[in-house]
């Protein structure tokens, strides 16, 4: 190969890789809208033969996952510091994807970060422990460790949670 024909091979080739470069950088990372997540809108307690019942009332977006433990103390998600609840034992539940704004960073959910329920046999406190990158944590203080059912109903969204009293 010539040494004029390897030169100009060359000047292609890096006039290739900076148009390639320039429209690269120039295309939006994505074209599609974000993913929904399900909204906190509400809390609502309730006293029912046999258990309490906290339900979580969420906006319309793809079924939340739950899962729950008992755990020594509530944490507050993302800071890490303890969340002060009333209760001898406490409950902690998390629903992922979900949150407690819109997409606009709106809170949904306008009612207390955490209040006693007085009326519950065995649940005497609900707080909203964490809401951190589609991860919602609710903290229940309760009187005494129980048995506990946690599940999703649909149309539309909510999160029952049942603590035996």
């Amino acid at each position: 190969m010539t040494t004029t024909l390897t030169r100009g091979l060359t000047a292609c080739f890096a006039i290739l890789i900076t148009l390639i470069g320039t429209l690269v950088a120039a295309t939006p990372a994505s074209s599609t809208s974000a993913v929904p997540v399900a909204s906190l809108t509400n809390i609502r307690t309730g006293l029912n033969s046999g258990f309490d019942r906290i339900v979580l009332d969420l906006t319309d977006g793809p079924r939340p996952d739950v899962s729950h433990t008992w755990v020594d103390e509530l944490i507050q998600d993302p800071t890490g510091e303890i969340f002060w609840l009333t209760g001898e034992h406490f409950l902690n539940v998390v629903s992922t994807p979900a949150r407690a704004f819109d997409d606009n960073y709106t809170k949904t959910y306008l009612g207390p970060e955490k209040f006693r329920t007085r009326n519950l046999r065995n649940v005497m406190a609900v707080g909203l422990t964490g809401d951190f990158e589609a991860h919602l944590s609710i903290g229940i203080g309760t009187r005494y460790q129980s048995w506990v059912r946690v599940f999703v109903l649909t149309a539309p969204h909510r999160i029952v949670i049942d603590v035996g009293s």
